[in-house]
């Protein structure tokens, strides 16, 4: 069956890494190995870019982007609506292919490619849409307004976890934006960006823009040039905050722009006046979804002593009733994590939460089959905890309780990311308070609903160490262009802002 999907998707046993129109073959790179974490078992290997190969890409992006910022936004518009026609004709293998790589269920593989296809949609909207301001100016016979330009080639780092949504939220929008760019994907999942990539390629053939979207798969060698590049004006990384922290103060060196979408402790807030029936389903799916592996994913349950044990009886039950296994089963609900490595971490998290006084509820095994399945789990913490304030990435829940709806939002905002939030609530004042600026600090705040599952409609993105940046909907387009502000004089006179003279002598 896999087989017969490679085939379909016009990927080979070993498929070069590098395209800039043509595909760079072979390539300069190391080899990567694309593994299914279902299995442990090998899929196919892409043949990764040497830093020659980078450099190459990045030259016929800068040469394509002075192509392409020329043609009208609506006609660049019409590139990416190919783009999302394409990923239509294909959303199911391409869907497969990131179950088979990432290891997510068959339904959140398939929302994936939808996502990239919505993105495409909002993307040719906007390509009519890219407005500026008319600005009321002092000066008589004076008209002052703002407009925007492309930036430039920008370079997109992207997470495993989201290997090619995380992609289009950057590629559909900087592309009607006028820019180029350089994909270099994450090495766990080089397999679907490659499919990506062919795809693009076949939609966009005959539209002579060879160039515009470029792909190095490669290592974080290859992440470290692209920072220090300054052919790349605009670097959109998305990963964990180690990472931003590492690749934002290269980019501020040359004082390039960086949008970085990085980790998130995510908190949920549950009070004795939620419906519980709907605040279980909002924690399950937040805190297991994508086996615990989105930035997004609920890690801290922050619920009312009053109603605490009754309810994490329920969630331990749902726990329980979770099958996990192979993602591409109908009724599985939790696939594997990443890695060898990724288990790892989880077994040592859970080990110290022990050690630091917590309580595993339900889980904390790994699950002894092939593959890198573990038991979604649920662990009685205290807000002291160490590991409570620690990202891991993995399908652990720390329950905490509260008494009081200000202990609960100072302990939801006590954590170094700021990415996603929520509380349950039928109390409207509650939620208000939430929503208030003394309320939740996060990027997201959601109310009656999970910490996951964003729309594209919206911004996304977090505050603190989370890095600020935006991406997808909303205004985030104006990352990815230059702002610049015009002012046209029609008189016949010279008249200075702020009352200024500078009168020449006769």
């Amino acid at each position: 069956m896999f087989d017969e999907l490679l085939e379909r998707l016009g990927l080979r046993d070993r498929h070069p890494g590098v395209c800039s129109g043509p595909w760079s073959d072979p390539p300069g790179g190391e080899e990567i190995v694309s593994i299914n974490p279902s299995t442990g078992e090998p899929i196919a290997t892409v043949v990764g870019g040497s830093i020659a190969d980078y450099d190459a890409v990045a030259d016929r992006a800068v040469a394509a982007f002075k192509r392409w910022r020329t043609l009208p936004a609506p006609r660049r518009g019409e590139a990416v609506r190919r783009i999302g026609q394409a990923l239509r004709e294909h959303k199911d293998d391409l869907g497969m292919l990131v179950t088979l790589e990432v290891g997510k269920i068959r339904s959140e593989g398939l929302g994936e490619v939808q996502e990239m296809i919505d993105m495409a949609d909002f993307a040719v909207g906007l390509s009519r849409q890219l407005y500026g301001l008319t600005i009321a100016s002092e000066r008589p016979g004076h008209r002052m307004f703002e407009q925007w330009h492309p930036i430039g080639p920008v370079g997109i780092i992207s997470a495993f976890n989201f290997p090619v949504a995380v992609w289009s939220w950057n590629a559909m929008v900087a592309a009607v934006c006028g820019d180029s760019m350089v994909w270099k994907p994450s090495p766990l999942a080089p397999l679907t960006s490659v499919a990506v990539q062919r795809l693009v390629n076949r939609a966009v053939e005959g539209m002579g823009i060879d160039g515009v979207f470029g792909l190095c798969v490669g290592g974080a060698d290859l992440g470290r040039r692209m920072a220090e590049d300054d052919r790349l004006p605009l670097i959109s990384a998305t990963g964990s905050v180690p990472m931003g922290r590492a690749i934002a103060p290269v980019v501020a060196a040359r004082l390039g722009r960086s949008l970085l979408e990085l980790g998130g402790n995510n908190g949920i807030i549950v009070s004795p006046k939620a419906n519980l029936d709907l605040a279980l389903r909002a924690v399950v799916f937040a805190a297991v979804g994508t086996a615990g592996q989105r930035c997004t994913t609920l890690r801290r349950l922050i619920i009312h002593e009053s109603i605490a044990d009754g309810f994490l009886d329920r969630l331990a039950s749902a726990y329980r009733s979770l099958r996990v296994g192979d993602p591409w089963e109908d009724d599985v609900l939790v696939g594997p994590l990443i890695s060898e490595q990724a288990v790892a971490s989880m077994l040592d998290a859970i080990e110290q939460a022990k050690a630091q006084g917590g309580e595993v509820v339900c889980g904390g095994n790994r699950l002894d089959r092939p593959g890198y399945f573990v038991e979604p789990t649920l662990i009685r913490a205290n807000p002291g905890m160490p590991i409570v304030r620690k990202e891991t990435f993995a399908p652990i829940l720390f329950a905490m309780t509260y008494s009081d709806l200000d202990e609960a939002i100072a302990l939801h905002n006590d954590v170094a990311e700021g990415l996603s939030s929520a509380i349950v609530t039928d109390d409207l004042r509650e939620a208000e308070r939430f929503l208030s600026p003394e309320g939740s600090d996060c990027g997201i705040a959601n109310v009656n609903i999970g910490t996951s599952g964003a729309e594209i409609g919206g911004a996304f993105g977090g505050e603190k160490a989370t890095g600020g940046g935006r991406e997808a909907g909303s205004d985030a387009w104006k990352a990815y262009m230059r702002r610049q502000t015009c002012t046209v004089n029609f008189g016949g006179t010279l008249p200075l802002a702020q009352g200024v003279r500078f009168d020449l002598a006769p």
